[in-house]
């Protein structure tokens, strides 16, 4: 049977997983902080040695006076905004000089601007998707140290209706591959078909390169135990367009929120026997329905969704992401018997997903709480014309492979709903999502 995607307009209630595992650093540790504004610290020779020293994920909202006067008012939690920034100075060994480096940020609340060494990569107005930059053209290597700017501009309020946080909420990491690669988010799995003998396991991967000689292409699946299950091996796709292969599991086991079974696909990249990329995703092997007599069923047995409402904070702990304090929450769903949640009203952190795919939850993936009518003065409303398919594309391909998706939420308590303008975006946003999910 084929997976399914559902996009819902107005929500009530209430992708296995794609990660690059070619180098990945950690790069949270040893930045430095200051609250305030000035044009000098986008500069690689500004002196911040003097700025506090702090480890991301970081929400400086949670850390300041409430205050009734604060703009962002009750729904912000009456904390302050404000303007922030962030630096940080890193080294890349010599050895790096043939590879591509990034960075990628998992969520930055909001309107972030990012410099490296001086350059300026470009502006990121949403506070909720993940984005990267490509570091390569401006790195220095060796003893030269490079130095990243970040500014975050939470200064106009109010621009949301519950507590935002502010700063670099969400994670960093600095990505390196060589130049031969599977691009961001290239790799799309499905399982177009299964029964109780065999699933059927669907690779569509897209390469990005310089070099346009052959390439061939390893894919292994292991069990949740670190066993081979399966592996196959392709040559020469054509470098920028998908390219795709079939893999047959034998005897399945399938996920579901009682038994969230989960596989590992390994995918490498030679070139010139060159091994020249490695990725790693989580996926997991399931299908269900929804029928207007018989309700929703999960792998063919019928399911009765117990979905909440879940927002991206963690309550006293601010915005600021905590694996822990997530597994925490969800563990107390659990256990009342909860079995799905809805991210209300935005897209969640990746390692939320990641959470739900290991315990068992369904999630409904919100991308948007306004579209192109406001709800305050200054939220997404004014950046929706010109951001809202590169936020919707990052959310859905970012997400698409975590077996615990099941819906895609284009948006919620939408506006628009009055009038007939909502009919022509809805379908808009929809065809969007379907080209590049085509399984709804």
């Amino acid at each position: 049977m084929i997976k399914k995607s559902f996009l819902l307009l107005i929500t009530v209630w209430l992708s296995g997983i794609a990660f690059s595992q070619r180098i990945i650093n950690d790069f949270n540790n040893d930045w430095k902080f200051h609250l305030g504004d000035n044009k000098t610290y986008s500069q690689s020779d500004f002196d911040h040695v003097s700025w506090r020293n702090l480890h991301l994920p970081h929400d400086w909202s949670i850390e300041g006076k409430f205050d009734s006067i604060n703009p962002a008012g009750n729904a912000g939690g009456a904390l302050p905004g404000g303007i922030g920034w962030y630096r940080k100075a890193f080294s890349i060994h010599s050895s790096s000089k043939d590879k591509k480096t990034f960075i990628e940020f998992d969520g930055i609340y909001r309107n972030s601007e990012v410099w490296i060494n001086g350059n300026y990569l470009g502006k990121w107005p949403y506070g909720y998707t993940t984005f990267r930059y490509d570091l390569t053209p401006h790195l220095q290597y060796g003893t030269q140290k490079n130095i990243i700017a970040v500014r975050v501009d939470n200064s106009q309020q109010p621009n949301s209706r519950w507590y935002s946080g502010s700063g670099i909420y969400r994670d960093v990491r600095l990505i390196s591959t060589g130049t031969t690669s599977i691009a961001h988010w290239g790799l799309f799995i499905t399982t177009p078909i299964i029964t109780k003998n065999e699933a059927t396991v669907n690779l569509n991967i897209k390469l990005e390169s310089e070099n346009k000689s052959p390439v061939s292409i390893q894919s292994k699946i292991f069990d949740a135990q670190g066993k081979l299950v399966v592996q196959i091996q392709s040559t020469n796709p054509v470098i920028g367009k998908p390219f795709n292969q079939t893999i047959i599991v034998k005897i399945p086991i399938l996920w579901s929120v009682k038994n969230p079974y989960l596989y590992r696909l390994e995918t490498k990249i030679f070139q010139k026997n060159k091994l020249t990329d490695t990725y790693n995703s989580t996926f997991g092997i399931r299908y269900f329905d929804f029928d207007k007599d018989k309700g929703f069923s999960l792998n063919g047995e019928f399911l009765k969704i117990f979905g909440v409402c879940m927002h991206h904070d963690l309550g006293a702990l601010g915005a600021a992401f905590n694996k822990s304090a997530a597994r925490r929450q969800l563990q107390i769903l659990k256990d009342v018997g909860c079995n799905a949640i809805r991210t209300a009203h935005n897209p969640p952190a990746p390692q939320v997903l990641d959470l739900c795919d290991e315990m068992g939850f369904l999630v409904m993936d919100e991308s948007f709480d306004m579209w192109a009518k406001k709800k305050n003065k200054y939220d997404y409303f004014s950046d929706f014309p010109e951001w809202h398919q590169k936020d919707l594309e990052a959310m859905v391909l970012r997400d698409r492979n975590h077996p615990s998706v099941f819906m895609w939420s284009i948006g919620n308590e939408i506006r628009e709903q009055f009038d007939s303008t909502g009919i022509t975006i809805a379908r808009n946003l929809v065809k969007f999502v379907k080209d590049i999910d085509p399984t709804g």
